[in-house]
């Protein structure tokens, strides 16, 4: 019986020491997240979703294809038709043709050769015009074909670009030297020229490397073809500030800032506004 006290204080100092044990280990977890500058899993959700991205584009043009050929099936299946009919039809002309001249050759009218040579003339102008009408109508059905056929070309190529676009965007963020950079922006400007993103980084690029007025010209560039687009007026604020064109740089950043509020948090980390940080609306902004 004495045994049991013992047992008993010896399992609550157990359970006493591996709570403060597992709490040890808690603080010492959390104070290393608490050390991370940034969390580690933005590259697999970035790759994630341009991979759902180019997955959706790719079903988006199968379907596309599917639906023009089915609808070129449909046209062709009442092509057929509409041949079948006529065929069918002139068919039956004929024999409303032969027995009508048999009823008239019964009743006296003219010779069987009158009733045949205007038979013919007639049935042959029939027939003619329905050919001239349905060559028409498969005229119009192989020029549908074909734009069609070049619709689906266009689109199997404009995928392969986007894939293309897709695979330089992933080597741009993976390089390093900013000439290799540049370079991958302009091929993918080659392949999209109003792509506003490859624009904007493309100058940023540039201001790197002290060529702000090709910077500024891309930018506006890029402001042209989206003028909502908040990051190439960020670009250009820095290029201005970079000029010394305070107010005009304060503007653009006041225009990004509107546009995407979560650039703000940028303001007084950004290196090319340190001449700016000395100036009170600059201040304002930061402060707001």
């Amino acid at each position: 019986m004495r045994l049991l006290p013992i047992i008993f204080h010896l399992l609550i100092s157990c359970f006493i020491l591996s709570g403060v044990v597992f709490a040890q280990e808690a603080e010492s977890i959390d104070k290393k997240i608490n050390e991370l500058d940034k969390p580690l899993y933005n590259p697999f959700i970035e790759r994630y979703m341009l991979d759902e991205l180019k997955m959706l584009r790719q079903e988006q043009q199968a379907l596309k294809a599917e639906l023009i050929d089915k609808v070129a099936n449909a046209k062709l299946e009442s092509s057929d038709r509409a041949l079948r009919y006529t065929a069918d039809t002139t068919n039956n002309i004929f024999y409303i043709i032969t027995a009508a001249a048999s009823i008239l050759v019964l009743l006296g009218w003219k010779s069987i050769n009158d009733i045949k040579v205007h038979m013919e003339s007639s049935t042959t102008k029939r027939i003619e015009k329905l050919t001239l009408e349905y060559e028409k109508r498969l005229n119009a059905l192989e020029d549908t074909i074909k734009e069609r056929s070049n619709q689906i070309v266009s689109a199997q190529k404009e995928l392969s670009d986007s894939n293309l676009v897709h695979s330089l965007w992933m080597r741009a963020g993976l390089e390093k030297s900013d000439q290799e950079k540049l370079n991958i922006y302009d091929q993918i400007l080659e392949l999209s020229p109003n792509d506003v993103e490859a624009l904007t980084y493309k100058a940023d690029i540039l201001l790197d490397m002290n060529d702000d007025s090709w910077a500024i010209s891309l930018v506006n560039q890029a402001l042209d073809i989206d003028s909502e687009y908040a990051f190439a007026y960020w670009q250009r604020a820095c290029a201005k500030a970079k000029l010394d064109q305070k107010n005009e740089a304060i503007e653009d950043i006041k225009r990004a800032i509107d546009i995407s509020a979560p650039l703000r948090e940028e303001l007084m980390g950004e290196i090319y506004f340190e001449s700016l940080k000395g100036d009170d609306d600059f201040i304002a902004l930061a402060e707001t």
